[in-house]
Parts: C-alpha cells; sequence; structure tokens
C-alpha cells in the first residue's frame, strides 16, 4: 500500500462513509474531524514526518494508546473525551478494515482497544429559587436583557440543548392556540416542545413584527446566531448577578446543559413520568433519564419514610466462641 493511502482513505471515510452512506450530522463531522486533526499532528511529530506521507501502519495500537494518553495528559481531556475519540478512531479503523483486508490484523488491535471507565457523578441543577433568581438577573431596561430573559426562560422550560437553543429561528415558534417550539434535536430528530403561557407571551413580545422566519430567535448585536461559547459566557455572566441574592447558585458549576437538567427534576418533581421526561428531551432511550431519578433525594427521602425500621435491639456483637472472642479483642 502506497504512502498516499492513509490520507485517501481519510479523505473517502468523510466525504463517502460519514457524508453520504451515514449521513451524519454537522456536529458528528465536526468531532472526527477534531479527533483526526490532532491525531494526524500527533502521529506526524511522533514519526518525523508531515501528515500527508504518514500511512496505514504508521497508526498502530501503540501510536493510538499513546496518543489517548496525551490528550489527557497534556490537553486536560476528561476520560469521557478521550473515549469519544476512541471512538471516531475506531469507526475510521473499522473502514479501513472493509476498504483493505490487508491491514485487519491491525485494525482488530485497534478496534479491541478498551473505553476507560469513570465516575458518573450525579448531575447538577438549580432549585426552584435558584432558577427565579437566574431569570431574574438579566437587566430587562435594554434589548441584550430582554434577549437573555427571553432565552433563560424558554431553556429552563423546554430543557432544550444548546445546539438547539442557539439554532431557533424565527419560524421555528409557533404561537397562538397550542403554542408551541419546533426544534431538530441530536440524531436528526424533529421534536416540538409546547410552551407555557407566560412563555408564549413573552416570546411574542420579544418577536414583535418581525416576519422574517429565518432570522435567529436569539441573535448576537451583529444579527448572527449566537456561538455555543456566547452561549455559556451569557449563562455564566448572569449566574454571578443571581449569587449575590442566592448564594447557593454561586457554589454551582452552572453551564446550558445545566438548565436542562433543571428542567428533567422540575418535571420529575411534578410527578411527571420518566418515559415523558425522554419525549420531552428528546432522549433516544428512555434509560438516559434514570440519572435524573438518581440524583432525585427528595424521591429517595419518602421512599424512606414509607418503610418502617426493622424491630432489631442495638447492641454490640459478641462472639460466642473463644478463639473468635480472641481475634475480636486483637
Amino acid at each position: 500500500m502506497s504512502a498516499a493511502a492513509l490520507p485517501a482513505l481519510i479523505q473517502r471515510f468523510f466525504t463517502d462513509r460519514l457524508c453520504v452512506q451515514m449521513e451524519a450530522s454537522p456536529h458528528t463531522v465536526a468531532g472526527y474531524r477534531d479527533t483526526f486533526r490532532l491525531l494526524l499532528r500527533y502521529a506526524g511529530a511522533r514519526c518525523g514526518k508531515p501528515p500527508v506521507k504518514l500511512t496505514v501502519e504508521d497508526i498502530d495500537a501503540d501510536l493510538v494508546a499513546d496518543f489517548l494518553a496525551h490528550t489527557e495528559t497534556a490537553r486536560g481531556n476528561s476520560a469521557r473525551s478521550r473515549n469519544t475519540r476512541l471512538a471516531a478512531i475506531r469507526s475510521f479503523f473499522r473502514y479501513v478494515a472493509m476498504s483493505d483486508p490487508t491491514w485487519l490484523l491491525q485494525c482488530q488491535r485497534i478496534l479491541a482497544m478498551p473505553n476507560k471507565r469513570y465516575v458518573k457523578r450525579t448531575v447538577t441543577f438549580l432549585d426552584a429559587d435558584e432558577m427565579a433568581a437566574l431569570l431574574a438577573a438579566p437587566d430587562r431596561t435594554t434589548w441584550a436583557g430582554r434577549r437573555d430573559h427571553a432565552l433563560l426562560l424558554l431553556a429552563i422550560q423546554t430543557g432544550l440543548r444548546a445546539s438547539e437553543l442557539v439554532g431557533l429561528t424565527l419560524g421555528d415558534v409557533v404561537l397562538g392556540n397550542g403554542a408551541h417550539i419546533r426544534c431538530m434535536g441530536k440524531g436528526r430528530k424533529e421534536r416540538a416542545t409546547p410552551l407555557r403561557r407566560e412563555t408564549a407571551r413573552l416570546l411574542g413580545a420579544w418577536i414583535g413584527n418581525d416576519k422574517d422566519e429565518n432570522r435567529p430567535l436569539f441573535p448576537s448585536i451583529r444579527g448572527e446566531r449566537l456561538s455555543r461559547d456566547a452561549l455559556e459566557h451569557l449563562v455564566r455572566k448572569h449566574c454571578l448577578t443571581a449569587s449575590r441574592t442566592c448564594p447557593s447558585i454561586g457554589t454551582k458549576r452552572v453551564t446550558p446543559h445545566t438548565l436542562r437538567h433543571s428542567t428533567a427534576m422540575d418535571l420529575l418533581h411534578h410527578g411527571v413520568d420518566p418515559a415523558v421526561i425522554a419525549l420531552w428531551l428528546g432522549h433516544e432511550n428512555v434509560e438516559t433519564t434514570q440519572i435524573y431519578i438518581h440524583a432525585d433525594m427528595r424521591m429517595k427521602e419518602k421512599a424512606l419514610a414509607r418503610v418502617a425500621p426493622p424491630a432489631t435491639p442495638s447492641g454490640r456483637f459478641r462472639p460466642d466462641d473463644k478463639l473468635l472472642a480472641f481475634l475480636e479483642g486483637l
């Protein structure tokens, strides 16, 4: 196999495999692109050749393992990010194995590399007082404050993902009877989320007489779509303001995804079935919603209150055997 085979395989993987055969979303393509950009730079420096001169043989299991370790140590990636990088690399080498069985053994070694286990922490969410403080933080006497207030209210009420929020247009908002918002979610799943009356009223006032359905619902000051970085900065800024009246919000790391968690926990606290919450959030599998049940301390406390304590006498264990008594006394 020629030295040009690896660049050609990578190009075909992105153009044919991802974009044509799998119809991968732009987010997936961007994630894979970033992984291979890092991998090729690392492999080029390791092998002492430019990326265009690399061969399939250069990217073996040892190099991939060292690259993944490098992403954690030098770049500070978490174990979850490391596993995402490995998933992209596995997908490519699965394609290589099908395209040229000559490299089957090398591909199998990479495909056999395990994911790294990590601690699955409970989700962070805002309670009712914290959500109220956050919504009160923007200065609604300014255009930016009114935009931020409408965005935060919509995020907390609907639980939309960050990418879904910044991708909304005026045409995605349906007001009047049965007011709802449409969005194209993860995995190209289109869904509609109903709006409360106060949310629909606020969005109607925010939109006004603007009839251009293609305009962003929450634009930047230049009229463009907000970036995800701008959305994260917006949330952090208003959390800092909210912490002056609600100190507890300052102890939490609040991101746009935290607002999504807050929506799910609020629905759960109001007795909404987890299967309905999964549909509301656009989860592929209802099992994904189980993380909110694990994090719900109120539900656990209610379960504990229903259980009577066992009628067993308290006291210290006393062994009835001399040998056990000897060991117990050590």
